[in-house]
């Protein structure tokens, strides 16, 4: 049997937005697709498809707090499992470059996060939390902050974490589909 696995990276769409610390869900998925796990990945609308067609890259085209708007569409379209859903966005409570996945949880007030919550009508999927919060902590406008483009310092911590984000990502999904004999 050949499990939908959907793997949708938040962002908001369009140039201005690209290096915003609210998009590195964009940027690892894009990374993800040019990595070895996706060489030979046709690019289709800004989603990617795996031979079998069993694995899907998604950025949502929507603004990030309507992003449950296109995940639920994806879920429809494929006919995929919640549980099936990998969800890679920035997370403010973690310090700039810290990976944590997790699963069944609420949002923590990330409204990207809390909008597929609403569609789905379930918190059980899984989430790659990227830690976007630099040492001097967090900002008091988390709306304005989260807007912001990373400074230098920054990019060069995103250089490394962002390939320890897929290779943490990949490891989890084979993990979790070898207790069902599937493997990506």
């Amino acid at each position: 049997m050949i499990i939908m696995i959907l793997v949708v990276g938040l962002g908001n769409p369009g140039k201005k937005y690209q290096k915003n610390r609210h998009n590195v869900g964009f940027r690892a998925i894009d990374e993800l697709r040019s990595s070895q796990h996706f060489a030979s990945a046709r690019v289709i609308d800004r989603l990617a498809k795996q031979k079998p067609k069993d694995f899907v890259l998604a950025e949502p085209q929507t603004f990030m707090n309507k992003s449950g708007q296109a995940v639920k569409s994806l879920i429809q379209f494929y006919k995929a499992k919640p549980e099936n859903l990998w969800v890679v966005h920035d997370d403010i409570d973690l310090p700039l470059g810290e990976i944590k996945i997790s699963k069944n949880r609420g949002s923590a007030g990330h409204k990207g996060v809390q909008s597929i919550i609403d569609a789905l009508k379930t918190k059980d999927f899984n989430r790659v939390r990227i830690g976007i919060c630099p040492k001097t902590g967090k900002s008091k406008n988390v709306e304005k902050f989260v807007l912001q483009n990373f400074t230098k310092q920054e990019e060069e911590i995103l250089k490394e974490s962002i390939p320890k984000t897929i290779d943490l990502l990949m490891s989890e999904i084979n993990k979790v589909n070898k207790t069902q004999n599937y493997e990506v």
